[in-house]
């Protein structure tokens, strides 16, 4: 059969342009996939930013309980000094005298003050003092009033230390995402080499940055590319402390000295073994500020090649001011255990040295050398000594880092620490009754026991016992029956056949104690898991909330189990308690607060709220209101039914709320950045 030649042709041209569409298609398809992918990874590189005016907080009537100011960071701006700590930033005059403090929770956002710069950024119309806030961005201060530039994500607003440039960007380090950079309108990451790094310290220039970091050495970026500098290259320890920039030199702090780096090349290790945590370079000298042991100058004058002259040649300390942060074990922050003083270098001693002065960071001023400590400014003086000016003051409380509290029935406030022990604050005020020691240092919970007047304080070490009086009688340990050493909670049970008793809960089970003696449980005698947070007691009835989810008990033994599988639960970490009645309001680690009925039902509230983290034992009810604590989202506070919720965030010095305390209508709250106290009725 003959075909024809035109419908062949036809066929062919035909086929061939349908082979250029679906050739075209699928190289239209890769090319969107791709862009699509490129813009995605573009989108993930950058954060949204908002930046607004910050004014005064509206305080419902929060009074702060203050502990010693602590400070972080200072600088020179507009002729005045300022120091920023934890508790706000206090502006100094001329004279010395203080001319303002701006304090977190009341003028400023309730974000820990940190590290500050002075620059100028994009879209700014002078230059402006720059302040880490931790958990809130960056605080710009123009010397008449505040603007907050403050990422969206969580993350991005962890802002660790700034370096504002020339060009009008400034870099952000951050604990988890790295190094960012921001132009004035976008926020986005800085190069993939410095992505996902916990920075520490920034020096140099947008050509030429140094970046150090908490746990990956020191990063040299220049020409497009990063270096990586590590123990490998002789960087005397992975961890960057402070770094400071002098006649193309980098000398960078470490736990176990400086580095001189040149070109990208370690070239000394001066300092050997100390603790440098804050570096700076004078005319002729590197000043070392170290930890707990004051100042140390080494000398920069020999020649390069003469190490012997590169010792310390002096150690230089404040005749009074104290700064204790490294208090455990001789140990640095980074865990790793402090060397003992070169004593080759021959220093010698200073009659005014005292051991525990930490030197948080260097300032100069004119030709004026700074030294600023926790506990205040010190200024160099012509006789090579440093001596106080600026800072201090007391305030009733050791510490600012609170983790339990308590009302005595005697009106006494007891005040729990992170990792300071405990105070025990008289009733008419005044100097507090301090208790710290191996056992009582760690403290999780607070409870007296209302005929005897004994105080329970239930320690990472063990339970420790206390009178009326505060006077501690003993402590309780694995050694005298506990299931664990690490006591989490505590509460009085009455109503069984040994009379009153006491439930412990611990990592390991339960602990009980009653005439009898100790006796425990754990999870093959039916608890929920073993890691138990949380108790609450009515009378011989025991909840207990654990890792794991909820155990029901009567006197020791456990007769329901309540977790996601089977009931209402959203989030089987449980962290506190508090009764309304006969039902119990349950606190959760990410979905907020539940309620657990009389008859083991569970429903939710309006305070069950996705991704909310109540933190453990932070719940409190007194028959009028109940409260709970949050990590990093305020105080939530309901009526006396558990039944209406709202959130209190202004007034607080932290949104981090860690222990809680109501009795003869005051409330106390206790956060991870200091303690105030309101009228229950003004919540």
């Amino acid at each position: 059969m003959k075909l024809d030649l035109r419908s062949v042709t036809l066929v062919a041209i035909a086929v061939v342009c349908l082979c250029v569409v679906v050739s075209g298609l699928v190289i239209w398809r890769v090319e969107h996939t791709l862009s699509g992918a490129k813009r995605d990874a573009a989108e993930s590189n950058r954060f949204e930013v908002e930046v607004r005016t910050v004014g005064a907080q509206p305080n419902p009537g929060f009074e702060g309980i203050w502990a010693p100011a602590v400070f972080k960071s200072a600088a020179e701006f507009q002729g005045r000094l300022y120091l920023a700590g934890p508790a706000g930033l206090y502006e100094y005059a001329a004279d010395g005298s203080l001319a303002h403090l701006y304090r977190v929770g009341i003028d400023l956002p309730a974000a820990p003050l940190g590290q500050m710069a002075v620059g100028m950024t994009n879209g700014a119309r002078q230059p402006e003092l720059l302040i880490a806030a931790t958990g809130e961005g960056v605080l710009a201060f123009d010397g008449q009033g505040f603007r907050q530039i403050r990422p969206l994500l969580d993350a991005a607003r962890a802002v660790t230390t700034l370096l504002p440039l020339a060009s009008g960007r400034l870099l952000i380090g951050t604990n988890k995402l790295g190094l960012l950079i921001y132009d004035g309108k976008t926020l986005k990451r800085f190069h993939p080499t410095t992505n996902n790094v916990y920075v520490t310290a920034l020096a140099g220039t947008e050509a030429e940055l140094w970046v150090g970091t908490l746990n990956d050495g020191l990063l040299y970026w220049h020409g497009g590319q990063t270096e990586h500098i590590g123990e490998e290259q002789g960087l005397p320890d992975r961890r960057v402390e402070q770094i400071a920039l002098a006649d193309g030199r980098a000398f960078v702090g470490t736990p176990m000295g400086v580095a001189e780096v040149r070109a990208g090349k370690i070239a000394w290790v001066l300092a050997k073994g100390r603790y440098a945590h804050a570096v700076a370079v004078t005319a002729d000298s590197l000043l070392v500020g170290q930890m707990e042991a004051g100042v140390l100058r080494v000398s920069l004058t020999s020649a390069e090649n003469d190490t012997e002259s590169r010792r310390p040649i002096v150690a230089l300390a404040d005749d009074g001011a104290t700064d204790s942060q490294l208090r455990r074990n001789g140990r640095g922050m980074n865990g790793r255990p402090q060397k003992e003083p070169d004593t080759e270098a021959n220093i010698p001693a200073s009659k005014n040295r005292p051991e525990n002065l930490t030197v948080e960071q260097f300032l100069t001023v004119g030709q004026v050398h700074y030294a600023l400590a926790g506990s205040g400014l010190l200024r160099q003086e012509a006789d090579d000594q440093w001596r106080h000016m600026l800072g201090g003051g007391n305030g009733q409380l050791t510490d600012r880092d609170i983790s339990a509290l308590m009302v005595a029935s005697d009106g006494r406030l007891w005040v729990g620490y992170f990792d300071r022990g405990l105070d025990i604050l008289p009733l008419a005020g005044g100097e507090a009754q301090h208790v710290e020691d191996e056992h009582v240092f760690c403290i999780n919970r607070i409870v007296e026991e209302s005929q005897q007047g004994a105080v329970a304080v239930a320690t990472a070490n063990g339970l420790a016992m206390f009178d009326r009086d505060g006077h501690r009688k003993q402590v309780l340990t694995r050694e005298s029956g506990l299931i664990a050493d690490h006591v989490t909670d505590v509460a009085l049970m009455s109503g069984g056949a040994a009379g009153e008793s006491m439930a412990l809960a611990t990592p390991a089970g339960i602990t009980f104690l009653d005439a009898s003696g100790a006796h425990s449980i754990y999870a093959f005698q039916g608890l929920v898991n073993n890691h138990v947070y949380a108790l609450g007691a009515n009378g011989n009835q025991l909840v207990a909330g654990t890792l794991g989810g909820l155990s029901l008990l009567s006197g020791d033994s456990v007769h329901r189990n309540l977790t996601t599988a089977n009931s209402g639960l959203r989030h089987n970490w449980i962290t506190a308690l508090a009764a309304v009645g006969n039902e119990w309001l349950v606190g959760t680690y990410g979905a907020g607060v539940l309620r657990l009925g009389a008859d083991g039902s569970i429903v939710a509230t309006e305070a069950t709220r996705q991704g909310v983290i109540v933190n453990p034992t932070t719940m409190a009810g007194d028959g009028r209101m109940v409260l709970a604590g949050t990590l990093g989202q305020g105080l939530l506070v309901a009526d006396a039914t558990g039944t209406r919720w709202k959130t209190i965030t202004a007034g607080l010095p932290s949104l981090n709320v860690t222990a809680l305390a109501i009795r003869g209508g005051v409330v106390y709250v206790g956060t991870d950045n200091g303690l105030v106290k309101i009228a229950e009725d003004k919540l």
